[in-house]
């Protein structure tokens, strides 16, 4: 008989599980790319621009067309960037390293002015689900108390890839350390503080 009991986004029994939103991949110890956004990143304004943009579209194309607008989109900065703050920007990048050895092997990160970018493998007893959720839940807390406000920090979904081979690996990591640079916050990958790239 199958097990009936309704699967938890922080304890997924599947590999495959969404909340209904954005599809998230489980696979134990395998590396994965994730991304994750403030909440006020982007505009209602810009969301409906898109939408006009992508009707002209077949379908099918939609989810790659999307996710390419709203990297541009993040990469401009546009709407909330308190990520940009030296001592927020600090916050969120020791809490991506608190459990580092422990819960996944981080492999890269960036944090740029209104999302991060991570490359980690979770461990075994550890879901990337459960994870993410803890960055983003102690981070809101820690920087709602920092700017003396309360209320939604972080978008509610994230995005979750997985790392096919070891040549991706590698082009998801240059593509996280060099989004700075990309960006315009940046000349090198290197001169970027918050971010496995730095030189300290």
């Amino acid at each position: 008989m199958p097990d009936e009991t309704p699967s938890s986004p922080l304890k997924p029994t599947a590999e495959w599980h969404s909340r209904g939103y954005v599809p998230h991949w489980e696979a134990g110890e395998e590396p994965q790319a994730v991304t994750f956004r403030l909440a006020a990143s982007l505009p209602v304004k810009l969301r409906m621009q898109w939408q006009a943009e992508l009707s002209h579209l077949p379908k099918e194309q939609w989810p790659d067309e999307e996710r390419k607008l709203i990297e541009r989109a993040l990469d401009a900065g546009h709407g909330e960037a308190v990520l940009a703050r030296a001592e927020i920007a600090a916050l969120v990048e020791n809490a991506l390293l608190f459990f580092d050895g422990e819960r996944y092997r981080q492999h890269a990160w960036v944090i740029m002015p209104t999302h991060v970018h991570v490359l980690s493998t979770p461990v075994v007893s550890s879901s990337l689900s459960s994870i993410v959720h803890s960055w983003k839940s102690f981070t809101a807390k820690a920087i709602n108390q920092q700017l003396g406000r309360t209320g939604k920090v972080w978008f509610e979904e994230y995005y979750d890839r997985k790392i096919r081979s070891e040549r991706h690996f590698e082009a998801v990591r240059f593509y996280i350390e060099q989004n700075p640079v990309k960006a315009n916050l940046c000349v090198e990958a290197e001169d970027r503080r918050f971010s496995s790239a730095s030189r300290g």
